[in-house]
């Protein structure tokens, strides 16, 4: 078995999880990170990525056994590693435009401390030919080196899910390519030792691996999308979308996906830029469309509750969840952000509930925070992240606060309950 000692640039919510994996599989892993506090946070043993699964044990077992340790010295970490994987997000903005200063600074950083024979590998999510013909060429103006000849490069999509990263990297392929072959051999020796022998599966090329990813997000946009046409059909109709959707996936061609108030995150909403940044909105129409679908649902859905209100001026409505997703504190491109405006525009008082976060972070968002205990009065509920916290969610409670209608953005709910309740339920396509 090779001996690997490997530096971790970027210590995130998978970057971390990352480098425990490898301290599990044996090898002498160094973090490394710009913040000093999660640095000593790590060398304390403890985990400052919450909401994951055994990544506090698996950090507090590498730091424990001498395997995990982290630093703010990328350059001295690099020097002592035989291996390198980059996983520092890339930035976008509104238009979804790319800034890469953060994830450049990081490959500056990289290059002041390579050495020969180094296996450098990126996992950040980027556009198709971004190692080769980005990064690579400033590894080797910061060190010296040649790619594919001094030291070796490679890309290796991160597949993982937050709130289950161990068990997506033991059941997804890794996928992975070099920027010649001898990099991608070298790049499925050390996965194939790292996750302990979860599947790898080599792709001709760094461009290729890179592809990979674009088309998977990409994908599940432009289905959901396909679903949320679906749903308003649906709704137009009087039909349970949910009930269709169901029975129309046991036709094993059909994978049609779940529709919903809004598409969040730093992938999906994303990604497809990617693409369509590249190649045009022309080449790249149907991704174009499928994005504004999707944006366009957080304006349906309130519109239905608006009509079911007889209007929002001056209604109290209840958000459950700011974060994009369920169970994730993290609100980034969240749905929840274009409701509270849509909301706010349409005279109505948002009251924001999200059990991850403090009242004062959520004052950030523009509504009035409150707690579940007591419940707050109000006319309305829109649930947009179903957290555990709200499967315990008194309805009888909410509906003597005032509450007549809810609107079940994820369709998660009970709706038996909500109408039991004597409160309207709307779904989405329900």
């Amino acid at each position: 078995m090779a001996q690997y000692s490997v530096a971790v640039v970027g210590l995130g919510k998978i970057g971390l999880p990352l480098a425990a994996q490898f301290a599990h599989a044996g090898m002498r892993v160094i973090g490394c990170d710009i913040s000093q506090e999660v640095v000593d946070t790590i060398n304390a043993g403890h985990s400052h990525v919450k909401e994951e699964p055994g990544l506090e044990e698996m950090v507090a077992a590498g730091v424990a056994d001498g395997n995990l340790s982290a630093t703010t010295d990328t350059p001295g970490a690099v020097r002592k590693s035989n291996v390198v994987l980059v996983i520092v997000p890339v930035i976008v903005d509104e238009q979804r435009n790319i800034d890469y200063r953060y994830i450049d600074a990081a490959t500056a950083s990289v290059a002041a401390g390579l050495q020969r024979n180094t296996l450098v590998i990126y996992e950040t999510t980027l556009p198709a030919g971004t190692t080769r013909t980005r990064f690579g060429p400033k590894l080797e103006q910061g060190s010296g080196l040649k790619m594919g000849r001094d030291f070796s490069l490679a890309f290796s999509p991160e597949r993982v899910y937050s709130g289950r990263i161990f068990r997506d990297l033991r059941k997804y392929p890794k996928i992975v390519g070099g920027v010649t072959q001898q990099c991608t051999s070298r790049a499925l020796a050390f996965y194939e030792v790292a996750l302990e022998g979860a599947p790898v599966m080599p792709m001709q090329d760094a461009d290729t691996a890179e592809l990979v990813k674009l088309m998977e997000t990409t994908y599940r946009d432009v289905n959901i999308a396909l679903a949320n046409q679906f749903a308003r059909f649906a709704a137009s109709r009087g039909l349970p979308v949910d009930q269709a959707i169901f029975a129309a996936n046991t036709q094993p061609f059909s994978h049609i996906h779940r529709p919903g108030i809004a598409v969040g995150g730093h992938c999906i909403p994303v990604y497809p830029y990617f693409l369509i940044n590249e190649s045009g909105d022309e080449t790249m129409g149907l991704l174009v469309e499928a994005r504004t679908v999707n944006d366009d649902m957080a304006e349906w859905a309130v519109g239905r509750l608006g009509e079911a209100l007889n209007g929002l001026e001056g209604k109290r409505v209840l958000l459950l969840g700011i974060a994009y997703r369920e169970n994730v504190k993290e609100t980034a491109f969240s749905g929840a952000v274009r409701i509270i405006d849509i909301l706010k525009k349409q005279g109505a008082v948002p009251l924001l509930s999200d059990p991850l976060y403090t009242p004062e972070e959520l004052l950030r968002y523009g509504g009035e925070p409150v707690t579940l205990e007591p419940l707050p009065a109000c006319d309305a509920a829109i649930l947009h992240a179903y957290h555990d916290a709200y499967k315990s969610l008194d309805w009888r409670k909410l509906a003597e606060k005032g509450c007549k209608v809810v609107l079940d953005g994820r369709n998660s709910l009970d709706r038996e309950a909500i109408e039991s309740a004597r409160m309207r339920y709307i779904g989405i396509g329900r």
